[in-house]
Order: C-alpha cells, then sequence, then structure tokens
C-alpha cells in the first residue's frame, strides 16, 4: 500500500511522527509512506488553498517533503507533483494535537486536507487525538492514537466500498482524552455541536501600546448531545464520522422548495 501523510500541525509536529508509525504499520515492508506536510504550523485554516501566490516545496529526505502552504496544498503536492506518478491509495491527515470533534471539525485543516484527498478521489482518513486531564500530563500525550490508530484505520478500509458518487466519503476520527489502556472501544457517532461554545477574541496591547487580537477557542470540556462525536470521546471511546464535503441542508430542502 502507498499511503500519503500529512497534518496542520507541521512537519515536526509529534503527532506527524506517531502517524508515520501507524502508516509504516499499514503499509508493511512493501509499502510506501510519503509525507508532505507543512513547513510549519497550520491550525485553523479548513479547506485553505494557496490559490492567488506560489508556494515553496522542499525536500527534507527520502519521501519526505515540507510546504509553505496549507494541509489542503500539502495534498496537491503529494497528488500533482511528488507522487504524480504514482498516486497513493490512502490519504492520512493528523495526528492532530487537540480534538477535531464536533464545531472544530469546520476550522480544521487536518480535516481539509481530508476533503482534499476525498475530492480528488482518494479514500481519506483525519485523525486527532483530545486533549483531556487524563492524558494532556502523560509523557505521551498521543499514546490512544499510537496504540489504536492502525487497527482503527484498517477497520474502516475493510468496510469502504468503490463510489460512485459525486462527493466521495471521508473519515473523522478523535481518539479519547484517556490514556491507551483506559480507551473503551469504537464508536459511529455524528458531528456534534457544543451549544453556547465559540471562537472569539482576546485583546492585548504590546509594549510600544498597539493593539492586537488573539483568537480564543472555547471550553472543550462542554458535552455535545449524547451520541455525537465530542461525546463519547469524553465517555472513553474512539468516534468514527463518516463524511461529504457536500454541505446541502437537505432536511429543509423540500421546506424551501415547496416556497420559493
Amino acid at each position: 500500500m502507498r499511503i500519503l501523510i500529512t497534518n496542520d500541525d507541521g512537519i515536526y509536529a509529534p503527532g506527524l511522527a506517531v502517524l508515520e508509525k501507524i502508516a509504516n504499520e499499514l503499509a508493511g515492508a512493501d509499502g510506501e509512506v510519503w509525507i508532505v506536510a507543512p513547513a510549519f504550523e497550520q491550525s485553523g485554516v479548513g479547506h485553505c488553498i494557496s490559490y492567488t501566490h506560489p508556494m515553496m516545496v522542499s525536500k527534507m529526505g527520502e519521501r519526505r517533503y515540507a510546504t509553505e502552504g496549507s494541509p489542503a496544498d500539502c495534498v496537491l503536492v503529494g497528488l500533482h507533483d511528488v507522487m504524480k506518478h504514482a498516486r497513493p491509495d490512502l490519504i492520512l491527515s493528523g495526528v492532530n494535537r487537540g480534538n477535531n470533534s464536533a464545531e472544530n471539525t469546520l476550522y480544521s485543516g487536518t480535516i481539509g486536507a481530508a476533503i482534499e484527498g476525498a475530492l480528488q478521489g482518494v479514500t481519506s482518513i483525519a485523525l486527532s487525538q483530545y486533549y483531556g486531564v487524563e492524558n494532556a500530563s502523560l509523557d505521551d500525550p498521543f499514546e490512544a492514537a499510537g496504540a489504536h490508530g492502525a487497527d482503527v484505520v484498517r477497520r474502516i478500509l475493510a468496510q469502504v466500498d468503490d463510489e460512485n458518487s459525486d462527493y466521495q466519503l471521508l473519515f473523522n476520527v478523535n481518539f479519547p482524552p484517556v490514556p491507551a489502556d483506559a480507551v473503551k472501544g469504537v464508536k459511529v457517532a455524528r458531528q456534534g455541536r457544543r451549544r453556547d461554545v465559540y471562537f472569539g477574541v482576546e485583546p492585548h496591547l504590546s509594549p510600544s501600546g498597539k493593539r492586537f487580537l488573539w483568537i480564543k477557542g472555547g471550553d472543550q470540556r462542554v458535552r455535545p448531545s449524547e451520541g455525537t462525536d465530542a461525546a463519547v470521546n469524553l465517555d472513553g471511546y474512539i468516534s468514527v464520522t463518516p463524511m461529504r464535503a457536500d454541505l446541502t441542508a437537505d432536511d429543509v430542502m423540500e421546506r424551501f422548495e415547496a416556497t420559493l
């Protein structure tokens, strides 16, 4: 198996090293793992692509490249440049430092890479490690992802069929904020929404008196509806959420068709 891996935390991020181990286990002795990752952190850029300016691509080692672009850019570089003569069978994005459950999904560069992979017709899976009081202080806070990642990906791949769909499936996997031996299992879960949790801004003054705003996240301990991704994560389960990039609100189509 040929696997392309990327992330949004940058090419030197510890989560990428965890993902590389997962990918090597999946690829096997006869497989190949290629890395194309951002040269610096790109968290929160979503599905952004560098459409209006070029980007530098640097070879960092055998099958290892860094780009000045976004995670979605990295997928484009992998598919259409460094692996253009032999496309990957699988794209893995992550392992993100922090959860991409619930509304975080919409901002995530980790998810953005998986969206681009799916749009390009390659099976794509995003993996993220929830942080919490039970794992943040571990020597390896990615312990749950490292221990269970390869098995979860294998189980997903065993269920993937060739699709004749305009928007191919992608998968969002979040590992719970617990040590590896405390993971209770895997649950397929819908994307949730942490009610009254929003990104905001926090103003600061520089020593010279200039005003700057930092983007500030919301409380990640808030539970969404029971059975959704972040809720099962907080209960100790790995969540798997099948997704498509089609943003149509199917639940209101008939009502608007009847009135407009």
